[in-house]
């Protein structure tokens, strides 16, 4: 069983089919042409700025697949998807890392890292892909997403960044509160832990509160339900609290 890192980037426009869920597609429709798995899809937010020509928000989508498809394989599916999905005014950009590869992970890490405070270039992006043989490739515009989608691997390789795409949704409704232990809340959503902002883990007894939006980050290479203490209570954490990731 192979182990890839895929990441895309700048493929919807405003009132589009957003980037996260077109990943979350690819994601589902490899694993269901030759089994495998595939790990959540994490948004990575990169540099918003006038010199950077985003279509919204900036960020790229990156999730992990284990399947017997090859690269060929994959790239020739994604590169399909991404084609027939994204906004005709997209740059789309798709990096296919391969985990098993010898590659200098802090040198991506380090793009990632950049990426979120500088603006850099197309010619950089393809460059250090080259040296790491990473397979980067533009799917149409000017091609401006391959420097989000290298940039995206790196912080994922990095444990420590972004959010999880969408809502984890455990029945919780905006004005009613659910209130579930950690145990039930790892075992109906495949998140790895629940932890508060000063490091602490949640035993799988103790309980959370769940209101709103709930949403879960990319903490220490595991996928995690942030929560605070407010009155007492464990509660899931808020949208300031998410602004970190």
């Amino acid at each position: 069983m192979n182990h890839w890192l895929i990441c895309i980037d700048d493929t919807d426009d405003i009132g589009t089919k957003g980037t996260g869920e077109i990943a979350e597609d690819i994601a589902r429709r490899l694993v269901g042409m030759s089994g495998g798995r595939a790990s959540f899809v994490t948004r990575h937010q990169l540099l918003v700025h006038p010199d950077i020509p985003y279509t919204s928000h900036n960020s790229a989508m990156c999730f992990a697949l284990h399947s017997p498809l090859t690269l060929a394989d994959i790239m020739q599916y994604c590169a399909a998807q991404v084609r027939a999905e994204a906004a005709p005014a997209a740059d789309p950009g798709i990096a296919i890392l391969d985990m098993a590869a010898d590659y200098d992970a802090a040198a991506l890490i380090e793009f990632g890292r950049r990426a979120k405070t500088e603006v850099l270039t197309k010619a950089a992006a393809y460059d250090l892909a080259a040296k790491l043989h990473i397979s980067l490739t533009e799917h149409g515009g000017t091609g401006q997403g391959v420097i989000g989608a290298l940039a995206g691997l790196g912080l994922r390789l990095m444990g420590s960044d972004g959010r999880v795409k969408g809502q984890i949704n455990l029945g919780q409704l905006d004005d009613q509160a659910l209130v579930l232990s950690v145990g039930e809340i790892l075992a109906q959503t495949g998140l790895d832990a629940a932890r508060c902002g000063n490091g602490y883990r949640l035993e799988h007894d103790e309980r959370v509160r769940l209101t709103g939006k709930v949403k879960a980050v990319y903490l220490e290479h595991e996928f995690v339900l942030l929560v605070q203490q407010k009155a007492g209570l464990w509660q899931n954490a808020g949208k300031q609290a998410l602004q970190a990731y």
